[in-house]
């Protein structure tokens, strides 16, 4: 009798989702336990091994929206007859059979696996992200070990390799960067290529590559080709359903506000230093985060959420950061962050953001979000309107780091300088509680000592 494969229901809340890929090919052979399919849901991207030895044979092809608990294909014994009309199998293989919940997906093991190769072809398996950034490294990342489930090649694999002296692509001659900038690109692992200068004339300066080298999700994220359609499935459904409803809901307003950055980045350049020896290095959206929580305790009503006949002031402080990724756009949370140290909020982060890429959050990661935090001063912005990830009141927008003015008397000081913006639900809270509560986030920011306290 055949097994069947089903569409896996990973949370209470899944309603749709899709194979993307197949890891055993149309009739080739799967051991229990190895990688089956890769599951593409509005939230969570994810690999399904196969609970039984056989045949496997595909009922759907890949990107075929289902519904959770739908039949995707079937597998043999050894020495069953696989019957022409595969539709025709069983009675018994349909899609109302009894859906569990997932569980959550496996620990990544510590020491590295050889690298995952599918049976049918020998294609090395490797996540969108890690094979993204091999190209921009020079990695050849056919030749790694992975630590990823089953042995899949994953970004931080990349990224080791690459620190171990994997060969990096040449800068192109016509970009512009000061000496220093270059050392320390060097040192630091930036693409010069990728970054944009602030400096005179578009030059790349020391601090650009400071911005670039703390940005979580600085990696640029892949785009579409003139062309080519786009499917509207899965994550890009899911954020253009929730982007539009989110506008259309509630009555958004953005304001921004300027924060005086010469102590934080001092402090940040402190904690990286002392902090060396652990590998873990503070970005200034994790000192963003940590101002956040802090004044969302005095400012409860921005960490609150709208319904139908009241609003609900939260207790808990969860800071969700919004991680750009192949598909789109995800959000992992910072629980209790305002309980946090510095220290820990930098692992907490850096950890939800090498999942977000290559695709291995969990459900917790997503879950209790009360407000986010949204940086794209990597990109060299300004300032945005982002928009509010309902039901929550509010999200701040973090900008990039410029050269600006203090006054001392009648002398022009240079000064670091960021744009904060924030967008708030002004059914929640009018615009003076909001703009005290990001004048607090500034002076957080500006006397960044009270972070670490």
């Amino acid at each position: 009798m055949p097994k069947e494969i089903y569409l896996l229901k990973v949370g209470m809340t899944m309603t749709e989702g899709l194979v993307s890929e197949w890891y055993i090919a149309d009739g080739d052979q799967v051991k229990k336990g190895e990688m089956l399919y890769a599951l593409e849901t509005e939230k969570v991207n994810m690999d399904v091994d196969a609970e039984y030895d056989g045949t496997v044979k595909h009922l759907v092809p890949v990107a075929q929206a289902m519904e959770p608990g739908d039949v995707v294909g079937f597998i043999f014994e050894a020495g069953e007859e696989i019957p022409a009309d595969i539709g025709a199998v069983p009675a018994a293989a349909n899609a109302t059979a009894p859906v569990e919940a997932a569980p959550e997906p496996k620990a990544q093991p510590a020491a590295a696996q050889p690298a995952a190769r599918n049976a049918s072809d020998g294609r090395v398996k490797s996540s969108p992200a890690a094979r993204r950034l091999a190209g921009e490294l020079g990695v050849d990342y056919t030749t790694l070990a992975g630590t990823g489930p089953g042995g899949r090649i994953i970004e931080a694999d990349v990224q080791a390799a690459s620190a171990g002296g994997a060969p990096v692509a040449a800068v192109p001659s016509n970009v512009k960067a000061s000496p220093l900038a270059k050392r320390l690109a060097e040192q630091k692992g930036v693409n010069l290529a990728l970054v944009k200068g602030t400096g005179p004339g578009g030059r790349i300066v020391e601090a650009d590559i400071e911005a670039a080298a703390a940005a979580p999700s600085a990696a640029p994220v892949s785009g579409p080709s003139a062309g080519e359609t786009i499917p509207l499935r899965g994550m890009r459904k899911t954020i253009a359903q929730r982007m539009y409803s989110s506008v259309q809901g509630s009555a958004q307003l953005t304001m921004d506000m300027e924060a005086p950055m010469d102590d934080t980045v001092r402090l940040r350049e402190s904690l990286i230093e002392e902090w060396q020896n652990e590998q873990i290095r503070p970005t200034y959206t994790d000192l963003v985060v940590k101002a956040v929580a802090k004044a969302l305790k005095s400012h409860p009503q921005m960490n609150s959420q709208f319904g139908e006949t009241e609003i609900t002031l939260l207790t808990d402080i969860n800071v969700g950061i919004a991680v750009a990724v192949e598909d789109g756009l995800v959000v992992p949370v910072v629980r209790n962050a305002a309980d946090l140290s510095v220290k820990e909020i930098a692992i907490e982060s850096s950890r939800l953001a090498s999942l977000a890429r290559d695709g291995a959050l969990g459900l917790d990661d997503y879950a209790g979000g009360t407000f986010t935090v949204s940086a794209l001063g990597m990109y060299g912005v300004d300032s945005f309107t982002p928009i509010i990830n309902e039901p929550q009141a509010g999200i701040l927008g973090v900008n990039r780091i410029y050269d600006g003015v203090e006054w001392e008397d009648d002398r022009p000081v240079k000064s670091k300088k960021m744009n904060l913006s924030l967008t708030w639900d002004h059914r929640v809270l009018d615009g003076a509680p909001a703009a005290e509560f990001l004048k607090e986030v500034c002076i957080l920011l500006a006397n960044p000592f009270r972070l670490l306290v």
